[in-house]
């Protein structure tokens, strides 16, 4: 179970951290710790495998990467580990997920492999294949994105600052109103 710190410091990182020479210090004093323990807490974090990972989302169209597939690829189950881990090791390919196949959809393991152009992701997805010895699998790409944000696991903590309290969805009281 998260402490009600633990929850502050990840809501505090579920948004758009400044890009300043110490983000931490700013998140650390609007939460009412020290830089330090900040950090600190945020590597145990990490450590206990609550953060599984930390770092900068790209929007892909705005630094060329106008095309992305999600290719989708029919594995063998006994072999979907390794499948896996090799697919995931592709420069191009930034999620590799396993899901359950139906007998209308027979496709357990999706890639979003990313390029410059649909040719390129398309020439990766058959590299990918080869490596992997795959040979059924169908590349669907993206044609408009309609919404792409993060998750927010903790919105009131997120929305709270240090010196208000949360009363009920929507409304919030200063310590002073209490």
């Amino acid at each position: 179970m998260l402490t009600e710190l633990e929850k502050k410091i990840l809501a505090s990182i579920q948004g758009d951290i400044p890009v300043i020479k110490c983000p931490y210090l700013g998140i650390a004093e609007k939460i009412g710790i020290t830089e330090d323990e900040f950090l600190q807490k945020l590597q145990d974090l990490c450590d206990s495998g609550i953060v599984r990972r930390f770092g900068a989302t790209l929007r892909h169209q705005k630094t060329g990467f106008s095309a992305n597939a999600m290719v989708a690829w029919q594995v063998d189950e006994n072999r979907i580990d390794g499948v896996g881990e090799t697919m995931a090791s592709f420069k191009e390919v930034s999620h590799c997920y396993r899901r359950n196949p139906t007998e209308q959809w027979p496709y357990n393991l999706y890639t979003m492999v990313h390029a410059t152009d649909e040719d390129s992701c398309r020439k990766t997805a058959e590299k990918m294949a080869e490596q992997a010895s795959i040979t059924k699998y169908s590349l669907l790409f993206s044609v408009r994105e309609l919404k792409k944000t993060s998750m927010t696991y903790f919105p009131e903590e997120a929305e709270t600052e240090p010196d208000e309290v949360k009363t009920k969805p929507g409304e919030v009281k200063t310590k002073i109103d209490s």
